[in-house]
């Protein structure tokens, strides 16, 4: 067999491999334990190894690379037009394999054990703070029952039970001042594991340059920046900085036909959770960057006298976007006051 692009669809258990020749015409079909796919492979000359980009590819990617050969991953929505007639695991590696084949598919760069590790830390943050925030929400509504409502904010929530807990004339039924005690701990607890990743995070981006560089940027913090790393590495995946941007889903979504040209809201495409974070980013950079004699804080300043003020923001978190892959790519430090805007 000349097999020149193999396909491999994973599953928890089973994996079904297909593999094309020099054609594209199928020249293997196999179904195989996820433990032998790797021992299987290693017996194959050197050839393109397709997969999509899901839980556990990037781990078996690097494997498989290690033996030679070369690792594509693909995003599935990329992958599903490929896929024909009735859908199964073995036609869905025959369509991984035939999109690898494609000279204009979009491929997602072979992540380090590193870019993992920190992700993994980012989901159980966001997992927490979730968490958290649902407990906040059911204290807020067990008091507002009892007729004790409290004003928006976190602190100012935190502030007031701490209060009725040690104020024992406190108009609270016996149980239900034991079970705002246990929700109150339990909500100590949660910050405790939240306040411990910020810690890891804030080291993390101190022991990196290219973290440190991209934390010099107004809107980036560490959360952002080692979030960044973690999802496109050194940046060399995107060719230029508003690629980036449209990965993130910060651009206009187009709907165009007919030659006439219509713009919807953001596409809201890729990364979600990096996508929040820039956006969140933006919210906080705004104020002081439409105040600064700077080429970005003019544009910030016509942005936000021609269009809402949502809009600008999230105008103004594709321009974070790009200013950071700029620094990624230049190995340099941002300079506010030197920047050339465009667009």
């Amino acid at each position: 067999m000349s097999i020149v692009i193999l396909g491999i669809d994973l599953g928890k258990n089973l994996c079904s491999v297909v593999g094309l020749d020099a054609t594209g015409a199928v020249v293997l079909r196999r179904s195989m334990r996820r433990q032998t796919v790797l021992g299987f492979v290693s017996k194959l000359p050197a050839c393109v190894v397709a997969m999509e980009a899901c839980c556990g590819a990037h781990h078996l990617g690097r494997l498989l690379a290690s033996q030679g050969h070369t690792v594509k991953l693909m995003s599935p929505e990329y992958v599903r037009p490929y896929v024909k007639a009735q859908k199964n695991d073995d036609r869905d590696a025959e369509g991984i394999a035939e999109a690898a084949s494609r000279p204009t598919m979009r491929f997602v760069e072979l992540k380090s054990q590193e870019q993992l590790d920190i992700q993994t830390l980012h989901r159980v943050r966001s997992r927490l703070v979730a968490a958290r925030k649902t407990l906040l929400n059911q204290l807020r509504a067990i008091l507002f029952e009892r007729g004790h409502a409290f004003p928006a904010g976190r602190r100012k929530l935190e502030l007031a039970v701490d209060a009725i807990l040690v104020d024992p004339d406190y108009a609270l039924a016996p149980r239900i001042r034991q079970l705002v005690a246990d929700t109150r701990a339990e909500w100590r607890a949660l910050d405790k594991q939240i306040d411990a990743l910020n810690g890891e995070f804030v080291a993390l981006a101190k022991a990196d340059e290219a973290t440190r560089r991209l934390v010099t940027i107004p809107g980036v913090g560490v959360l952002n920046a080692t979030a960044l790393i973690a999802a496109i590495g050194d940046g060399a995946a995107f060719r230029r900085g508003r690629d980036l941007g449209a990965w993130l889903g910060l651009v206009p979504k187009q709907h165009t036909t007919g030659g006439r040209p219509k713009l919807l809201g953001i596409s809201k495409r890729g990364n979600t959770y990096l996508r929040m974070l820039f956006i969140h980013g933006a919210r906080a950079a705004m104020p002081s960057l439409s105040k600064s004699e700077t080429p970005l804080g003019a544009w910030l300043r016509g942005m936000l006298a021609r269009t809402h003020r949502n809009v600008a923001l999230v105008a103004l978190a594709n321009k974070l976007a790009r200013i950071a892959w700029a620094t990624l790519r230049r190995e340099r430090n941002f300079e506010l006051a030197h920047i050339a805007v465009a667009g």
